[in-house]
């Protein structure tokens, strides 16, 4: 193969679209929601990034997860997310969580012929408690109490279907979570990384991270610092 040829393979490697096939998850508890990402980037079949955060803060109150095109929905949760800053800073309130999935709605919607983005958004709110709404790709927007999505979802939704029960303890359902991102991970080339947790409640958001291992902890000292592991939020005051 010639030399221009190499360069013309680089060339289209280099705008491979950086995608997030991934496992996402959420679900609502006795007391709140819990939100569950890998956190694998891919472009192609190279992996882009081993640690993103696909549990994105959208409001002190309000999180999503997000699968689909990279950029498409970095893009979309920064925009939702200046929206229900503007709302709350003209409101004098917190925002509601249907509020923020309504808007993802709206978006996803119409985008939806050059959008790629699949949409989970979890929080709490004072009118309406815990909630958890799925905004698939297209714009369909359902209230639900468990969602899942993404490439990985494939492979463990008949273990959240048969493991998850309404009104379940918080580390109950932190459990399930983890043991189904473990399995996601094993099975499906496009997910990966590790298991990031966010609980979301009256209280505030706790942040989790666990590791694709036997204990679930790091095996490399420092890490934990580095990937933001046992970080915990309380919500600002206004």
């Amino acid at each position: 193969m010639s030399n221009s040829s190499w360069l013309d393979l680089d060339l289209i490697n280099s705008f491979t679209p950086v995608e997030c096939g991934t496992t996402i998850m959420a679900a609502e508890f006795d007391g709140g929601v819990v939100l569950g990402a890998d956190s694998r980037t891919t472009a192609g079949g190279h992996v882009a990034n081993r640690i993103t955060d696909k549990v994105t803060r959208i409001t002190d109150n309000v999180y999503c997860c997000r699968s689909g095109s990279a950029a498409d929905t970095q893009e979309l949760s920064e925009v939702v997310s200046n929206l229900m800053w503007h709302r709350e800073m003209h409101t004098g309130e917190k925002t509601l969580v249907r509020d923020v999935a309504a808007e993802f709605r709206d978006k996803c919607y119409n985008g939806r012929k050059y959008l790629y983005a699949g949409i989970i958004v979890g929080g709490w709110d004072d009118l309406h408690g815990a909630q958890v709404y799925n905004i698939a790709l297209g714009g369909m927007m359902m209230r639900e109490q468990l969602s899942y999505g993404g490439s990985g979802s494939i492979y463990i939704s008949g273990m959240l279907r048969d493991g998850y029960r309404p009104n379940m303890e918080k580390e109950e359902l932190v459990l399930l979570f983890r043991s189904a991102l473990k399995q996601a991970i094993h099975h499906d080339s496009f997910s990966g990384g590790v298991s990031r947790i966010a609980i979301i409640t009256k209280e505030g958001i706790e942040r989790r991270v666990y590791y694709n291992t036997s204990t679930g902890k790091a095996q490399a000292t420092g890490t934990d610092v580095l990937l933001g592991c046992g970080e915990t939020k309380k919500p600002r005051k206004s």
